[in-house]
């Protein structure tokens, strides 16, 4: 049974409190504390326009470790012709906005709420939130955006306004973050997307005694720029021959 938390209740239950759906507590605020502790707790919110806040920690978990990912050879030619130019943190706010206005399979509306795109801002203004953004032409045409905890980097949501925009975009981050010494990837909950990319399932368990290992360590420091020398292409060896993304 979650946990109904007054608005200035400080803290969250145990993620090991989550009902079958995963929700550990209804209700709270979305401040920049609770927020920060939530993911350091392995919880985060999710929930609906004109709803309290859900806070939410599933069993499974999906992760992507770093030096996994999976690089399909179409996606590697789209990386080497080069269209795409990829930044972090330019546009934070056009990034997020563009998340919630994508269409999402089976879902009607967005999660992503004018409460929570003002507490992701605030969110990014105190460091601890970053986009990876793909233009074209100098247009925002695809991105993603996240909380980095540690040396994990929890993803929230990603979108494409032409074809592998995002996909690239999502290369061109974990690659960076498996420079920066940032080990894994929090993909929430099972996408075929992410899975492709190899992503799995964790038992929750295993996830938190992960967490609490990375959650302590420096963080990359800012601003977040790719290095000099970054080539998203510059480990072979998670080469995956299925093209049928």
């Amino acid at each position: 049974m979650p946990v109904f938390l007054a608005p200035d209740t400080p803290g969250l239950p145990p993620p090991e409190r989550a009902d079958r759906y995963g929700v550990v507590a209804v209700g709270g605020d979305l401040s920049v504390d609770r927020l920060v502790l939530a993911y350091r707790t392995g919880i985060f919110p999710w929930y609906s326009e004109g709803l309290p806040v859900h806070w939410h920690s599933p069993d499974p978990r999906f992760l992507l470790l770093a030096d996994e990912l999976r690089v399909n050879r179409s996606l590697k030619k789209a990386i080497r012709r080069g269209e795409l130019e990829i930044d972090f943190d330019r546009d934070f706010e056009s990034v997020i906005r563009a998340c919630a206005r994508a269409p999402r399979p089976g879902q009607d509306g967005t999660w992503i709420t004018e409460d929570m795109i003002s507490a992701y801002l605030e969110l990014h203004r105190a460091g601890h939130a970053h986009s990876v953004e793909a233009r074209l032409d100098g247009e925002l045409v695809g991105g993603a955006y996240g909380v980095i905890v540690g040396r994990l980097f929890c993803g929230e949501s990603m979108f494409a306004e032409v074809s592998d925009a995002s996909k690239v975009a999502f290369v061109h981050l974990v690659r960076q973050l498996r420079a920066w010494g940032v080990l894994a990837i929090d993909c929430q909950v099972p996408t075929e997307h992410l899975e492709r990319f190899g992503a799995r399932a964790w038992p929750r368990h295993r996830f938190l005694e992960l967490l609490h290992e990375l959650r302590d360590a420096a963080p990359p420091a800012l601003p977040w720029r790719f290095d000099a020398d970054f080539d998203p292409l510059q480990d072979p060896s998670e080469d995956d021959d299925d093209d049928n993304w």
